[in-house]
């Protein structure tokens, strides 16, 4: 990980983004910042697409800095950006099962990433979350390989970005407190 200041996470939701972000930026000690945090003001109001945007631009031109999420009008930019592409381009199970585990454990309560949002779950973004391969990482692939000197990494499966991690840090990613 030496030389590596700025690492995209990218990835369907469900797939732990939030979580592998900030066990990166608490071992390489860079500012983590979450997408859907700046995306979301209190209880899941949007923040105009304009302002998000340009937050999320300004962000990218930081020395340092672990984003997570995928947010395509700004993707583009924040790969070329990128030191390090994370791409977690899991099953359509995998994404349900990571949905529906992080529901259950937070049920009710806010999400640690994103102030003033309790978790919740509703049939559109579980449909959202079935089709986004389909929908959205397309696109993502189209970017990606438009920057194909990058260092991108793509997992397909937990157990592979977990012996990843445990190879390059010497440690399980640990979820956070506020999770178990």
């Amino acid at each position: 990980m030496e030389n590596i200041n700025r690492i995209t996470i990218i990835g369907g939701p469900g797939t732990g983004k939030s979580t592998l972000a900030e066990n990166l930026g608490r071992c390489v000690k860079i500012p983590i910042y979450h997408l859907d945090a700046i995306c979301h003001l209190e209880n899941w109001k949007a923040r105009d697409e304009e302002e998000r945007d340009k937050i999320i631009l300004e962000k990218t031109q930081e020395e340092k800095w672990v984003i997570d999420g995928t947010y395509k009008g700004t993707l583009e930019q924040r790969v070329k950006n990128s030191d390090l592409i994370i791409y977690l381009k899991y099953s359509k199970y995998a994404r349900i099962k990571g949905i529906l585990s992080r529901y259950f454990k937070l049920k009710g309560k806010e999400r640690p990433e994103i102030p003033g949002c309790k978790e919740k779950i509703d049939w559109k973004f579980i449909k959202f979350a079935i089709n986004w391969q389909k929908d959205k990482g397309r696109e993502v692939e189209e970017i990606l390989e438009r920057q194909r000197d990058k260092n991108i990494l793509i997992f397909k499966k937990r157990k592979d970005l977990n012996k990843w991690y445990e190879e390059k840090f010497g440690k399980k990613i640990e979820l956070k407190l506020e999770e178990l």
